[in-house]
């Protein structure tokens, strides 16, 4: 089955009837929201999208039925409104890198149909996934009937974002970090007949969104053949080349019992090299050693250490692991770290500083700093069709969940 690739009639904030900007009303994908964040973007406005996509328990009601409720409610009210047609949706983000260059994504959202499983045809995972999130995800997809969020694919082809037309803004919001978004209609029958044959023409690597991705398959597979609308996920593609993508590593904190030897229970695995102590700057250069003496980082309360493989050791426990797989550092921490550690609770962050804070603040015990995964290295696992372990890619910056949503039930002219 290869990509396909369609049109749909998006629903979006009408802005002058809220009387706000999208920036207030926008918000980040739901698995990067913590409860702070979440607390800051409902005070941002009362429709903020958050409320559909993480719905608070409340007693007397489901919350997934109240953020059903609360769309059709939106939308009854005229705070949401559809377009007139079916569309292609051009997606652009600006932003700075860590290294301070201006950078750019560029992609376009449609409906990509789904297959008869995951894995099947042209549409690669690259992920394995956790299954908590995906009944939590499958919940609000019944309750809601509705793409809250796009997921990511990356078209493996050549060619792509020369067609994606960013002539017709439709809207735009600047995130808190500063990522500058915005959307376009693409209505031309050429333009997107054009884009439909690029994203069908090679196989698509999905960067971001496994879970809802998988969860949209289950809820498909419940539906009656006639449910049309199910049988699509919107879905962000952007062409798989270094111009349009930045990768980050996701980060693992740990708990661990009072007075459990880390070091000690590490030690057989890894040549442990000390790094000095727990400090923002300290970690900086601990994360330039890790690309040169290729290890991954240890963050203490105190102190922070260098991990370099044991090849003997490391080797044995990844040896069941597809090539691909075995170079990455989610796949190291998962085979020789984590049975070392029986007892941790594991936490995944994108930020290296943060991840080192939290520890030196005594809020967890400790933090594997892991480095990211290449572009080339991620299409290498998509194309061998193996998955590599979950959380080992994030993908930056993040579409803003609000820019357009696509409801199942949505007529289609």
């Amino acid at each position: 089955m290869v990509a396909e690739f369609s049109p749909f009639r998006g629903v979006r904030y009408d802005c002058a009837a809220l009387g706000t900007d999208l920036g207030m009303l926008a918000a980040p994908p739901y698995d990067v929201i913590d409860d702070d964040h979440r607390d800051a973007l409902e005070a941002n406005h009362p429709e903020n999208s958050v409320r559909l996509i993480l719905p608070r328990d409340h007693a007397g009601g489901d919350r997934y039925e109240r953020a059903a409720a609360t769309f059709a409610a939106w939308e009854a009210g005229g705070l949401l409104t559809r377009d007139p047609s079916q569309r292609l949706y051009g997606y652009r983000m600006d932003y700075t890198d860590h290294c301070g260059r201006s950078r750019h994504t560029i992609g376009v959202l449609g409906a990509l149909a789904l297959p008869k499983h995951a894995g099947a045809g042209d549409i690669l995972p690259h992920e394995r996934t956790l299954p908590k999130a995906k009944s939590d995800r499958l919940d609000l997809l019944r309750a809601t009937r509705v793409n809250l969020d796009p997921i990511w694919g990356l078209s493996t082809g050549a060619g792509l974002t020369r067609l994606i037309s960013l002539d017709h803004e439709l809207c735009s919001c600047v995130d808190d970090d500063g990522v500058f978004h915005r959307l376009f209609a693409i209505d031309d029958p050429a333009s997107v007949a054009g884009i439909a044959r690029a994203v069908a023409s090679a196989p698509l690597v999905l960067a971001d969104g496994h879970h809802r991705f998988e969860t949209a398959i289950a809820y498909r597979d419940e539906r009656p053949a006639a449910d049309e609308g199910a049988g699509s996920i919107l879905c962000l593609v952007v062409e798989l080349t270094d111009d349009e993508l930045c990768i980050h590593a996701i980060h693992r904190l740990a708990t661990v019992p009072d007075r459990f030897d880390v070091l000690g229970a590490l030690d057989q695995a890894f040549e442990v090299r000390a790094a000095g102590a727990n400090t923002a700057d300290a970690v900086e250069v601990l994360q330039r050693r890790m690309q040169s003496e290729r290890g991954i980082g240890l963050a203490l309360p105190d102190a922070l250490h260098l991990l370099i493989p044991r090849s003997e050791v490391c080797a044995a426990a990844l040896s069941s692991e597809p090539e691909p797989v075995r170079e990455t550092d989610a796949a190291l921490v998962e085979a020789v770290v984590v049975p070392r550690l029986p007892s941790a609770q594991w936490r995944y962050r994108h930020d290296r500083a943060e991840v080192a804070a939290i520890v030196a603040k005594g809020d967890a015990s400790l933090a594997l700093l892991l480095r990211p995964v290449s572009v080339a290295a991620t299409r290498a696992a998509a194309i061998a069709r193996v998955r590599m372990p979950q959380k080992t890619t994030f993908f930056y910056p993040k579409p803003r969940t609000g820019m357009v949503f696509r409801a199942l039930d949505a007529p289609r002219d």
